[in-house]
């Protein structure tokens, strides 16, 4: 398997990684934006015979001692896990936000039920920073975590300090 920059014809090839029901799927202009601004961050894994084996789409916001990578999302298709392609995608976004971002820090947001992907995202690193009432919208709103993982230019592991107390989503920083 490799990993490279998701490409545009890309689009057409991914729907097995996206049938998964706790995959978020966007309109195709979410995805255009990524890749036009953060291409860095928006990859791949293929298998050796072309196949998409699952992809992040990852993108670097905020200011000040805010500055962080976000995983928006980074998903591999049924077929494919356990095969350690989800660490191998967030180290690669680690990796950029530290060498091309310089970040402070890289986020994420992950339903409090999707008690699988919690428990892998803390064995790559992450704690749970804050949680966020009803970040999930819909017939039947779900509170979010949101989760990080202190970079090295973060050297006294300030990002990563939970708060006391739960969000809303309009008091995000981003």
């Amino acid at each position: 398997a490799t990993i490279r920059r998701f490409v545009m014809s890309d689009l057409f090839r991914f729907n097995d990684v996206n049938f998964d029901v706790l995959t978020e799927t966007y309109n195709m202009s979410f995805y255009l934006q990524y890749m036009s601004r953060w291409p860095e961050s928006f990859t791949v894994v293929e298998s050796p015979n072309g196949r998409i084996m699952g992809y992040m789409l990852g993108k670097a916001e905020g200011e000040g001692n805010l500055w962080h990578g976000h995983v928006s999302a980074v998903t591999v298709a049924p077929t494919y896990r356990r095969l350690g392609l989800a660490r191998t995608l967030m180290d690669d976004l680690e990796r950029t936000c530290i060498q091309v971002y310089n970040a402070y820090f890289v986020d994420l947001f992950v339903r409090v039920s999707n008690k699988l992907a919690i428990g892998m995202y803390e064995k790559f690193g992450y704690s749970t920073y804050r949680r966020v009432l009803e970040y999930y919208s819909g017939d039947d709103p779900e509170d979010a975590l949101d989760m990080r993982k202190a970079l090295p230019r973060d050297v006294h592991k300030q990002s990563v300090i939970p708060l006391d107390r739960p969000v809303r989503p309009e008091e995000l920083e981003w």
